[in-house]
């Protein structure tokens, strides 16, 4: 009953950034973003195959959904596949909070279908996850997904939309060398065994992971971001270090390298894209087979690193 099978490209684009104004000190990542520097992104990356935009009403309650479609102005609808959220959190209270949504989602994005529309924190399962039938009956939606939801959650989900001939397609969680709860929860075993793609989102920790950062060069002062991660970049500098050698010998960066390592576990990063050069790094990822000793050697770096970076949206695993 299903359209066809979800198909993805091995990284998803992620559009959070794109929620800020562009203002110094507005949003989560302060990001200068301008149109023709997301058009540019935009071109850069559907040419080299990359078709999967990800994003949500919730960054800047609307604003990315707004700026993402500006920037695919031109481009055929069929050329490239969006994935919003349905976030309980923000919630109206008409008869139908979830059309509701959808519909300004849809009115925003320029489209009359979302190819994959999430249920983005699991406030009330039994609630919010029926609303999504009618919708996919109507091809307003082609696929489902749940975000931030555990196993219990996710089966919860999947057995209320199989009563009317559907299923949960994908999961998208917080994943990442630092951020392994999914894996160790059974999500991602689960996931192989039903053919259901795992999204992974914050694989690079905001930049904590790029190499980028370090004690002596922490991240930008007065974001959010450091914040959360400027304390502990003492902790993970053994990681990124070893994760900029492995790198070294193949062209790629530090981040190039935190991202491959998600695609070896399986998973689908959701890389947030600003600048078109991020593409390239993208493209390396994307071609970088990394050994299972490198793979178990990042691993026990990141577990000797100690940090918890859950975020404050996200309950345990």
């Amino acid at each position: 009953m299903t359209s066809k099978a979800l198909t993805v490209p091995a990284v998803a684009l992620g559009t959070w950034a794109w929620g800020d104004s562009g203002e110094a000190g507005d949003g989560y990542f302060g990001s200068q973003l301008s149109e023709s520097g997301l058009r540019e992104v935009v071109e850069k990356a559907l040419s080299n195959g990359f078709t999967l935009w990800d994003t949500a009403v919730v960054y800047g309650m609307g604003r990315a959904e707004t700026v993402l479609a500006q920037a695919l102005t031109g481009h055929d609808r069929s050329e490239y596949q969006l994935s919003t959220k349905f976030t309980p959190q923000i919630a109206g209270d008409g008869d139908d909070p979830v059309a509701d949504m959808l519909e300004q989602s849809l009115d925003r994005m320029g489209t009359d279908y979302v190819d994959l529309y999430w249920i983005h924190n699991p406030a009330d399962v039994k609630r919010w996850t029926p609303r999504l039938i009618p919708l996919l009956k109507s091809g307003k939606i082609k696929h489902v997904g749940v975000s931030n939801h555990n196993m219990e959650e996710i089966a919860l989900a999947d057995r209320i939309l199989g009563e009317a001939g559907f299923r949960v397609e994908a999961v998208q969680n917080h994943y990442s060398l630092l951020y392994r709860s999914s894996e160790h929860a059974g999500i991602l075993d689960h996931c192989r065994e039903h053919d259901v793609r795992f999204f992974s989102y914050m694989v690079l920790e905001q930049g904590a992971l790029t190499g980028r950062y370090s004690p002596a060069n922490p991240l930008p002062e007065g974001s959010s971001r450091a914040a959360v991660y400027n304390g502990i970049l003492p902790q993970l500098q053994a990681l990124t270090d070893r994760m900029s050698a492995i790198g070294e010998d193949r062209g790629a960066s530090a981040a190039d390298v935190a991202t491959a390592w998600a695609i070896a576990k399986g998973t689908i990063p959701i890389i947030g894209v600003t600048k078109a050069g991020y593409i390239d790094g993208l493209v390396t990822a994307r071609g970088i087979a990394l050994a299972e000793e490198e793979i178990a050697e990042l691993e026990a770096l990141a577990d000797a690193a100690d940090v918890d970076t859950r975020g404050f949206w996200e309950h345990e695993m």
